[in-house]
């Protein structure tokens, strides 16, 4: 997310997260013996992290088990091309994702090179803007246009930035929070709860942006991050547009990494295997009350197995076209799909040469040097972007080629692309990898209702939160609360949740 003044907050919040770092696990006394065995139900961003967490929150002597039948790292992925490898999943990490700065830190795995980058805006027809390499002209052709909207509007997430900033004080202090509303309150008030009840068209324009500046620059912002218009809700749109900041960094060999060192970091068991269903059960225990365990049962290449658990985290969509867990023994049932979809994204990797027609310019290819190619929501432009991407590990010397030469395309789109679109926009190719993502929910107006993060006493829905946002440093952030939510309701600490006005009581206590 942007701020203007990055460094000096993002010094300040590691500053904050150093010295606190010990705060939450001094501070809560074993009031009760630990947990024995946890699962996790699935391997993404969202699933490791809670497995860093967890062992962070329970210690040495609990059994962590990560159930993922793919690949870890879910919705972060990479395709190899000839000898390098490209990401098609989640790419870009803000600077101020302090959760992934961390963890990138704590695992000893270097940023990836930076390769400076361009942008142009394109409605289907023609360029309507390409940045130039100097900042003078850009700047000037943005205040001709739209006179201070662009500085305005990074005003304006900057103050929606310097709220969700609170957070990582918050979880360093131990706080936590049962449902997504209260998590977003405690944030920002009832201003954040606002923005994901009004469409980010609706809060910009009473902001005072105008809808030329919005359909202009904010939309392709918004199609490029979430496949979707300025109608989504305002929240997701903030983060849209803090996406759209310099300094976006990404990992060396690809962001997926990150997943698996915290899953080898947090020394949990993966078992690459499906879940199918949980169940509740109930056992005497040795002071002769019942306790409750959770069967997972699952199917992996050994066929069908279940197991007891404590806790169980699950940390993938519970959603149509997402999952097929059931549930039994619940009550209230919980059930198998919560309502709302996914929105599809398709990414389609090209190893080709671009066809310069296509973007509606006589400019020669070889001049061309453009990597990004946002798009407008016009009629007729079938794509959401259109970028040059960098191999996931920059070799030395390395530099992007012209539009004039073959190299790496991704192309963004709704559906995939046919031949003849392909046709279109590229000479020649000799290389086409597709991925369909659900990556991220459709976030129409009006809002649905958002899951909650506890399903059950001790069973919670990490995934909860991606209707607020969907992108990585969303899913730690909720990693962590689910960890300090499982850790303080097996230790009945309840003033560590849903605390009020902790802005106030933390400044005060600092």
């Amino acid at each position: 997310m942007p701020a203007m003044n990055p460094r000096s907050l993002s010094l300040r919040a590691l500053l904050l997260l150093g010295l606190c770092h010990k705060i939450s696990r001094a501070s809560t006394p074993e009031l009760q013996s630990q947990p024995r065995q946890i699962a996790i139900v699935g391997g993404g961003i969202g699933g490791t992290a809670a497995a860093y967490y967890l062992r962070q929150e329970f210690g040495a002597g609990v059994k962590i088990d990560v159930f993922e039948p793919g690949h870890i790292g879910g919705r972060l992925a990479t395709v190899k091309i000839g000898n390098q490898e490209y990401e098609t999943g989640g790419s870009v990490i803000h600077p101020l994702n302090l959760h992934m700065k961390h963890f990138v830190e704590k695992l000893g795995i270097p940023p990836r090179q930076n390769v400076p980058t361009k942008v142009a805006i394109f409605n289907g027809k023609e360029l309507t803007f390409e940045e130039s390499d100097w900042f003078i002209i850009n700047f000037l052709r943005m205040l001709w246009r739209y006179g201070f909207s662009l500085l305005r509007m990074q005003m304006w997430v900057e103050s929606v930035l310097d709220r969700f900033m609170r957070i990582y004080q918050y979880q360093q202090y131990g706080y936590s929070f049962t449902t997504v509303q209260r998590l977003l309150h405690a944030m920002g008030g009832d201003s954040f709860l606002t923005l994901m009840n009004q469409t980010l068209e609706e809060t910009m324009i009473d902001e005072g942006f105008s809808q030329i500046f919005l359909n202009d620059m904010v939309a392709p912002i918004t199609r490029v991050n979430y496949g979707q218009s300025v109608r989504i809700h305002g929240f997701v749109g903030a983060v849209s547009l803090a996406g759209a900041d310099s300094g976006l960094w990404a990992v060396d060999g690809g962001n997926k990494r990150v997943c698996s060192g915290l899953l080898y970091h947090s020394k949990s068991d993966l078992i690459s295997a499906k879940v199918t269903s949980i169940a509740v059960k109930v056992r005497p225990s040795k002071t002769g009350t019942a306790t409750s365990f959770y069967e997972v049962s699952y199917d992996g290449e050994s066929g069908s197995a279940h197991s007891l658990y404590d806790i169980v985290v699950i940390a993938t969509p519970l959603h149509q076209g997402m999952s097929d867990i059931t549930f039994s023994g619940f009550s209230p049932p919980i059930p198998s799909h919560y309502p709302g979809r996914y929105h599809q994204t398709v990414s389609t990797l090209i190893h080709g040469t671009l066809n310069m027609s296509y973007l509606g310019t006589t400019e020669p290819a070889s001049e061309f040097t453009v990597s990004d190619i946002l798009t407008t929501d016009s009629e007729g432009c079938a794509i959401n972007s259109l970028s040059s991407i960098d191999p996931v590990h920059i070799p030395k010397g390395y530099k992007r080629p012209p539009a004039s030469q073959p190299k790496v395309w991704k192309v963004f789109s709704q559906q995939p692309l046919s031949q003849e679109q392909l046709q279109e926009m590229f000479l020649s190719w000799d290389f086409v990898s597709e991925t369909r993502w659900l990556a991220y929910p459709s976030y129409r107006l009006p809002p649905r209702k958002t899951p909650p993060f506890i399903l059950h006493n001790r069973l919670y829905y990490l995934n909860a939160v991606e209707w607020a946002a969907s992108a990585m440093e969303m899913s730690t952030i909720a990693a962590r609360n689910v960890a300090l939510l499982a850790h303080h309701r097996w230790h009945q600490q309840k003033s560590k949740m849903d605390q009020e006005d902790l802005h106030t009581r933390i400044r005060t206590e600092l």
